[in-house]
């Protein structure tokens, strides 16, 4: 066993193109580390509606220049057994380590297939490359991206002509034909050919940023933002200023693209401490709000300033669902037509808003794969910090046009003489008081979340908190709406729970929902008090059910 193990890694080592994780691998081998090697050869790093991610390093179960060639490679393959060949490939990157080099070999492979490839200008958002696909008619797009992953993680998202992630059928088909590449040695890499463009591209994206804002709306509020040492900073600050907004506030510590990310523990916005230096900067600069993207400036966090509830020393993040229902109730009252499309772990609040406002409404399944394939689609949400503001631009999350358009209503705001916090208050008198939360767990060990799915699936709880549970559906076996899919999905009285493995992290996570009615504002205070105890209590109780 130890004797294969050691060769299989000799083999990989012969064929891996790049010098730094030739080292590595021969280190491994050299010092006999089988325990190591076992780790990097369980298997193979596998493609999914997320495309790929994982740690940088040596072997088939890491991130590095072999997986990506191979990935590349079974790509072509797909694209031309759907009648792509001679077809553009729009490739774009982040500031990761490694992603100008996977972006570049993929490049080459695409060329080398036939096809033709063209590269962004430099790290760039992942809308950006979005947007480009459609612009420039491509017959599909690679975005290379960890996200919001830790500094060792990079990724590699493929997009189709659409301009949308892809999704089943197209991902195993993709992923079949990357099993099915032989040698690396095989695989045509030519060392030119492909398009670099230039940023014309960009100039395009930036100019449709403006189709989110109304025309001669106020353009007053002022911002701190941070990057979080991304690549959101050039594209946000050159999109606020060309619609007339005043300049952000950088958070200087992390404007400026940095893999090592290192003021942070994880390049998350929602991550404890992650904004510690946005609100040190804001309490300065006293701006109206905070606004933060995550590293490849898809997603947006927005803060407000908030005195009597605020941990932050004046500030409060405002939640996922939250930011959602402000920029939903903002379109509504710019008069928008179309479809409100969300996701099931994200607030029912969204379907109450646009039933009221007799606009169609449709839930999906996580992810912005799905929700932008919503027909007639005008806005889309995830409560993960994703808003697609812009469908015809970006089919994809944007946290470049979604921060414009939360400036934009804080602006209109400010005008009244009224915060983003009144708005969420007249929201919460007009539905009821949607207070939402999240139990996530991270986990060393993946086994741990298998067993508390099996755990909940064989005894389902029958009530939390004290409500009752009034349904229990068991999402992998599809409903009438909804493909299936590895959830559980519990509805209670006047709460709603939702429990999935994360598809791009090791973690359990569980979507919690209460609604509280209220009578008027004087009521507003129990009500939260009485949303924020039963949420604890759902936890609690959920978390006993689960094992974890």
């Amino acid at each position: 066993m130890q004797h294969d193990l050691i060769a299989q890694a000799r083999t990989w080592l012969a064929e891996d193109p790049d010098p730094e994780t030739r080292d590595e691998l021969g280190a491994l081998i050299e010092a006999g580390d089988t325990a190591e090697l076992a780790t990097r050869f369980a298997g193979t790093l596998q493609f999914g509606t997320a495309g790929l991610r994982g740690e940088l390093g040596a072997g088939p179960m890491r991130m590095n220049r072999s997986v990506v060639i191979r990935a590349a490679a079974g790509l072509a393959a797909y694209l031309k057994a759907q009648g792509q060949a001679g077809g553009l490939v729009v490739i774009g990157y982040d500031a990761r380590y490694k992603s100008e080099d996977f972006a570049r070999d993929t490049a080459a492979v695409m060329t080398g297939a036939g096809l033709r490839a063209a590269v962004l200008p430099r790290p760039l958002p992942t809308p950006v490359l979005a947007y480009a696909i459609r612009h420039l008619g491509a017959v599909a797009g690679v975005e290379v991206t960890a996200s919001h992953n830790p500094p060792r993680d990079n990724g590699y998202k493929v997009y189709l002509g659409d301009g949308s992630q892809i999704v089943p059928p197209a991902d195993g088909e993709i992923a079949a034909a990357i099993a099915a590449v032989g040698q690396l040695a095989d695989v045509v890499r030519p060392e030119d050919g492909w398009e670099t463009l230039g940023e014309e591209v960009l100039a395009a994206y930036l100019a449709r940023t403006d189709a989110v804002l109304a025309p001669g709306s106020p353009r007053t509020a002022r911002t701190v933002y941070t990057a979080m040492h991304g690549v959101g900073t050039s594209v946000l600050t050159a999109a606020f200023e060309r619609a007339g907004f005043p300049a952000p506030v950088l958070v200087a510590e992390q404007a400026e693209p940095d893999p090592a990310f290192p003021t942070v523990a994880f390049p998350n916005p929602e991550e404890p401490g992650a904004m510690d230096l946005a609100f040190a900067t804001a309490r300065r600069a006293a701006p109206d709000l905070i606004i933060a993207n995550d590293p490849d400036a898809d997603r947006c966090a927005v803060a407000v300033p908030d005195t009597a509830t605020a941990t932050e020393g004046g500030w409060r993040m405002l939640r996922g669902d939250e930011v959602g229902a402000l920029l939903a109730a903002h379109l509504v009252e710019r008069g928008v037509s179309g479809v409100f499309a969300e996701s099931i772990v994200s607030s029912s609040l969204l379907g109450r808003i646009a039933e009221k406002a007799g606009l169609g409404y449709e839930e999906t399944l996580t992810g912005f794969k799905w929700i932008a394939r919503v027909d007639g689609l005008r806005y889309g949400y995830e409560e993960a910090l994703g808003y697609c503001v812009d469908p015809e631009g970006v089919r994809d999350k944007d946290g470049i046009t979604a921060a414009l358009l939360v400036a934009e209503l804080a602006s209109v705001l400010k005008e009244q003489g009224r915060t983003l916090l009144d708005l969420l208050d007249d929201l919460a008198l007009a539905h009821g008081l949607h207070a939402t939360d999240q139990l996530s767990v991270r986990v060393e060990d993946l086994t741990v979340i298998a067993d508390a799915m099996a755990r909940l699936r064989e005894q389902p709880p029958t009530a939390l908190a004290g409500l009752a549970v009034t349904s229990a559906e068991d999402l992998s076996q599809g409903t009438e709406a909804l493909p299936p899919t590895d959830g559980l999905r519990y509805q209670l009285e006047g709460a709603r729970v939702i429990v999935r493995p994360s598809g791009t992290e090791p973690k359990l996570k569980c979507y919690l929902e209460v609604v509280v009615p209220v009578g008027d504002a004087a009521g507003l205070p129990a009500a939260r008090a009485r949303g924020a105890e039963l949420l604890a209590g759902i936890k609690r109780d959920l978390a006993a059910a689960a094992g974890i």
